[in-house]
């Protein structure tokens, strides 16, 4: 889940905690929720196997200063599947 927090620093940097990701939705960090589950339960070494189902697209845009190499602006991207519209 996105963190929401993004800004521009002083000085120019683009700056956001946490972007989210690109993968299942139905998921834990895009793994099957079981076998994070038990890792998680359990401390012992699990394999993590990427989960299926619809899914989501997180992402950020970042408009530079072609002058300065410094950001303008940040702007947050997220789609899911089923919400999706190709051009």
């Amino acid at each position: 889940m996105q963190t929401h927090d993004e800004r521009i620093l002083p000085g120019g940097t683009a700056y956001v905690t946490d972007v989210g990701m690109v993968g299942a939705r139905d998921s834990v960090i895009g793994m099957e929720i079981e076998s994070v589950v038990r890792k998680f339960r359990t401390q012992m070494p699990v394999r993590f196997v990427p989960a299926e189902g619809k899914w989501q697209f997180n992402a950020v845009f970042i408009e530079l200063d072609d002058e300065t190499g410094g950001a303008r602006s940040i702007r947050l991207i997220r789609h899911f599947e089923d919400e999706w519209i190709s051009a």
